[in-house]
């Protein structure tokens, strides 16, 4: 089973304009194990949203399938849809479609992808 996790940062000590433009790495409001799956391939990654940005970075990069990043404002729409065995075969309802206003579309499996569908605005 595929686990989520939701992090909150919260930077006390940092005025609030830093926080604004800051040009470090941003800590990601919600990250969780995820595999991207475009037709038969498949990659197992980690999924990162933050800020305004969603991030799949593969923890095998050899296969082509990623490091992908999507910007939030680029997203058009983001459904539940089946996750598939080998690219035909549905295999579980745990996977989201996200796709993104010029037409290409992602598909990660992911544990509880309602919450992920909630966070991305759609």
């Amino acid at each position: 089973m595929i686990q989520s996790e939701i992090h909150t940062e919260v930077q006390t000590d940092m005025p609030q304009s830093e926080r604004n433009h800051s040009s470090q790495q941003i800590s990601p409001t919600k990250s969780a194990t995820a595999a991207v799956q475009r037709g038969v391939a498949r990659a197992d990654g980690k999924l990162s949203l933050a800020d305004s940005m969603l991030t799949f970075t593969p923890y095998n990069s050899q296969f082509g399938l990623g490091p992908y990043q999507l910007a939030v404002t680029d997203i058009a729409r983001v459904e539940k849809c089946l996750g598939k065995g080998g690219g035909i075969l549905p295999v579980t309802r745990d996977a989201l479609r996200i796709t993104l206003t010029g037409g290409d579309s992602y598909e990660f499996i992911l544990a509880n992808p309602d919450d992920w569908i909630a966070a991305l605005g759609a």
